[in-house]
């Protein structure tokens, strides 16, 4: 099999995209005898912040509280970063765009999953009058919400690459595409108003958005089974269309499933053709995605967590949204210390930190201010932002903290 067919088109120095690629929202200061590109400093922000660590207890599609072995968002997103590479190392582009990207692409999600996000749409329609979607929640966090502290001991927002931000806010892996091409023109990302609606800037960007499709599809599967999920029928089902993947399996296997679409991928993959499947191994991962969504996303069992996700949630957001009170907000917050002190605290400081305040224990804190509390529909949004932030532990926790007498 042919390797590097993108070196050509990669985006490395020199290329065509290379400049917008690298280009930050403001300058990053400088270390002396810093041996990492900008692509890399990247990365390792997103490792660093506090995003990225509250993955591994965050929902991908089975709540599992319980269950040590099922796949956290953290371990997608991990698989994805190992997909990707693996499809840049062989195809020839630069893999320090690919793993940064792929790093960061779900820090953006809800917690529970999916369904956490379904029920914060509704109330981000309701409230804030536009759509939430995890990649442009993504955006929003890497952009205005995640800090690092800097040389000086103050607190800056991430400011990362303009390729990393673009392939954070554009790699929806849930839309049946093959032949996938990088858009010409780098925008104003903040303007994309839909999820999968603009392809990404970089081939590196269009490699993760496939990669991500890749990493759920089976994996979704191995946790079904491991969970005892499927029947023995909806089990032979499973296998009949695995075995499009490989004709002589006898058994699902996710890493066969794994490792030969990555392979026909690179093999079929060019820079006139996109980044692009066979049209079997196409059609296989889209069979196998439907039986994902008719056996799995939809079992009696995920519904019934979906009720259990609305109750966690909306209980949450009602009554933070209750606490207004224009310039006493802080002080409405701090009288019900007593009663819930892990919420208050907690939101007290995410109100803090984003918004202006002459506590001197922020003045450390340079990022981008923005909420405003004067503003109730401002608050409201601050309230929608730090529940969507929540790992699933702590929206429990809080929860309880709210409905104990």
């Amino acid at each position: 099999m042919e390797k590097s067919k993108f070196s050509a088109v990669a985006t490395v120095e020199g290329s065509e995209k290379w400049t917008a690629s690298n280009e930050r929202i403001s300058p990053i200061y400088k270390r002396p005898h810093d041996i990492r590109t900008n692509f890399e400093r990247d990365y390792h922000r997103i490792l660093h912040c506090t995003a990225y660590r509250r993955l591994k207890h965050k929902t991908q599609v089975f709540f599992a509280t319980t269950n040590d072995h099922i796949c956290t968002r953290i371990e997608h997103v991990n698989i994805v970063q190992s997909v990707s590479e693996t499809i840049a190392k062989q195809l020839g582009v630069n893999r320090q765009i690919t793993n940064a990207i792929a790093l960061g692409h779900d820090i953006g999600h809800a917690p529970f999953g999916h369904e956490g996000e379904n029920i914060l749409k509704d109330y981000w329609r309701k409230i804030a009058n536009t759509e939430f979607w995890h990649e442009k929640n993504s955006l929003r966090l890497i952009d205005e919400i995640e800090l690092l502290e800097d040389s000086k001991g103050n607190y800056n927002n991430l400011n990362l690459t303009y390729a990393v931000r673009d392939g954070i806010i554009c790699h929806c892996g849930e839309l049946d595409q093959n032949g996938i091409f990088p858009r010409e023109k780098n925008i104003d990302l903040k303007t994309i108003t839909s999820s999968g609606s603009v392809q990404p800037f970089t081939w590196e960007g269009c490699i993760v958005k496939v990669a991500d499709k890749i990493s759920y599809v089976g994996r979704d599967i191995d946790d079904a089974l491991a969970l005892g999920l499927l029947t023995s029928e909806q089990t032979r089902i499973l296998e009949k269309i695995f075995q499009e993947f490989d004709p002589k399996s006898k058994k699902y296997s996710n890493t066969q499933l794994m490792h030969k679409t990555i392979i026909d991928l690179c093999k079929h993959s060019s820079p006139s053709k996109g980044i692009t499947l066979s049209n079997e191994c196409h059609e296989a991962l889209k069979k196998l995605k439907a039986f994902n969504y008719q056996y799995i996303y939809k079992h009696k069992k995920v519904e019934a967590f979906k009720k259990y996700v609305a109750l966690i949630l909306c209980t949450i957001v009602d009554e933070l949204l209750s606490l207004y009170d224009g310039e006493n907000t802080f002080k409405n917050l701090k009288s019900m210390h007593a009663r819930y002190p892990a919420l208050t605290v907690n939101f007290k400081e995410w109100l803090a930190r984003y918004s202006s305040t002459p506590n001197s224990k922020y003045k450390r804190f340079k990022n981008t201010k923005i909420y405003h509390l004067d503003d109730k529909n401002s608050y409201d949004l601050a309230v929608l932002e730090f529940t969507a932030g929540m790992t699933d532990a702590f929206a429990i926790k809080i929860f309880n903290e709210i409905i104990t007498f």
